[in-house]
């Protein structure tokens, strides 16, 4: 386990944790945002989602989702119990971008075989978790961005843990334009059998850095460990293991 440093915030004096690895940290004091590297201020559109539910509610959220949807235990709310739960300020990268991908190939499902050209032009709010190897599903992840304010330290919870960044700004952005090529060019073989060339244009908009609340959730039933991750902003279940049910 990596052993916790910490420096002075240069707005309150008081000493901000930090991590090896961590790239961003925030002062529990006073929300003042340095660059370790450097020390300096953070200058980036920092934003916070709000958690929406206290630890009563969140128990309350988890029995209920117990009780509903098929193949669940019938027994599965009475007799598990809740072994953990964790609110987390997760610290993500969103990448607000317009793309085009212009393409050019062969398409082969008729015959003779024709030469098609196309594009494909979307835009994007890329989620960037900007912790390594979290095992986070980001891809069901869809980020309520409406209910974001101005990141208020005072909004944190004080049970709950946030999570410095791991990956700046540079690095998010180019993960977010890899990630974003590959979609497209999944896209594209919808049209095309075999690409001749492609070529993707990013026009990146906005970056912000921003936390969010999830809860991490651990339950056991009948003697096993079962695990949930829920969006604390709308409550949305992002992973819910259900033990096995038996008709």
């Amino acid at each position: 386990m990596a052993i916790a440093q910490n420096i002075r915030c240069s707005h309150c004096g008081a000493p901000v944790e930090f991590k090896p690895g961590e790239l961003i940290a925030t002062c529990k004091y006073c929300g003042f945002t340095t660059v370790i590297e450097t020390g300096q201020a953070f200058n980036f559109e920092y934003s916070l989602l709000l958690n929406s539910y206290d630890q009563k509610q969140i128990e309350d959220f988890i029995q209920n989702w117990m009780r509903s949807g098929f193949m669940k235990p019938s027994d599965l709310a009475k007799k598990s119990k809740i072994t953990e739960k964790s609110l987390v300020y997760l610290p993500f990268w969103v990448v607000s971008v317009a793309v085009t991908t212009k393409y050019k190939g062969i398409f082969e499902r008729i015959a003779p075989p024709i030469v098609k050209e196309g594009e494909i032009k979307k835009e994007y709010n890329w989620l960037v978790l900007v912790r390594e190897a979290a095992g986070f599903p980001t891809k069901e992840y869809n980020v309520p961005l409406a209910g974001k304010i101005p990141y208020d330290f005072r909004k944190i919870e004080g049970y709950a843990q946030l999570l410095n960044s791991e990956i700046d700004r540079d690095e998010a952005s180019e993960i977010a334009k890899q990630k974003i090529e590959e979609l497209h060019r999944f896209l594209l073989q919808q049209d095309i059998d075999r690409i001749i060339e492609t070529n993707t244009d990013v026009d990146l908009k906005q970056m912000v850095y921003l936390h969010a609340p999830v809860w991490f959730i651990k339950y056991e039933y009948k003697g096993n460990m079962y695990q949930m991750i829920i969006d604390g902003a709308e409550g949305m279940v992002l992973k819910g293991d259900i033990p096995s049910y038996k008709f």
